[in-house]
C-alpha cells in the first residue's frame, strides 16, 4: 500500500503579516477559545480587526464574560475558505483552508469612546457604509479588546 505524505507543517505555514492579514480581513466569524477551570468553551462571534487588535460585543452578561472575568487569557481562530477535497481514494481525502490560531488577553472597555471606537472597527468588518451607535446602547453593551499577542496562519489545498 502506498501512502502519500502530507504537506509539512512548514510548508503549510503562512508567513507574511499581510497575508494573514487578509485572512482576517475576509473572515465573518472569530471563535474565541476561554478557559474555564477544567473547562474550555468556545464561542464563536463577530468581530473587528485593526493594528493586531481583535474587537468583539456581547451582552454585558453571560458566561463569556464570567469566563474572561476569571481569567482574560483567550486564544482565538479564525477560517475562510474551507472545503473538502474527494479523492476516489478515502485516504486521499484532504481538507483546503486558510486559518489563523492566535493567543491574546481579553480587556472589557469601559470609556464609552473607546467601546465607540470599537464598535466601528467591528462593524467595518463587514461593510464600508458610516455607522451611528446609540448612547444608551453604547454605555449598555460589553465591548471586548483582544490586543494579539502571537497569531500563525496555515492554509491547505488551493486557497
Amino acid at each position: 500500500m502506498h501512502i502519500e505524505k502530507s504537506k509539512s507543517k512548514q510548508e503549510k505555514e503562512i508567513l507574511k503579516v499581510a497575508a494573514i492579514e487578509a485572512i482576517i480581513k475576509k473572515a465573518i466569524i472569530c471563535r474565541i477559545g476561554l478557559s474555564d477551570g477544567e473547562n474550555p468553551y468556545i464561542v464563536p462571534l463577530s468581530f473587528g480587526y485593526k493594528d493586531k487588535t481583535l474587537y468583539f460585543h456581547s451582552a454585558a452578561k453571560g458566561k463569556k464574560i464570567d469566563i474572561m472575568r476569571k481569567n482574560p487569557r483567550v486564544c482565538f481562530e479564525i477560517d475562510i475558505n474551507s472545503a473538502i477535497i474527494k479523492a476516489e481514494d478515502a485516504c486521499k481525502w484532504s481538507m483546503r483552508y486558510q486559518s489563523v490560531i492566535g493567543y491574546g488577553k481579553a480587556v472589557l472597555l469601559q470609556n464609552a469612546d473607546e467601546k465607540r471606537k470599537a464598535l466601528k472597527i467591528i462593524m467595518s468588518q463587514y461593510s464600508d457604509r458610516p455607522h451611528h451607535f446609540i448612547e444608551k446602547k453604547v454605555q449598555k453593551a460589553a465591548v471586548i479588546k483582544v490586543a494579539i499577542e502571537d497569531m500563525t496562519g496555515r492554509q491547505s489545498g488551493s486557497g
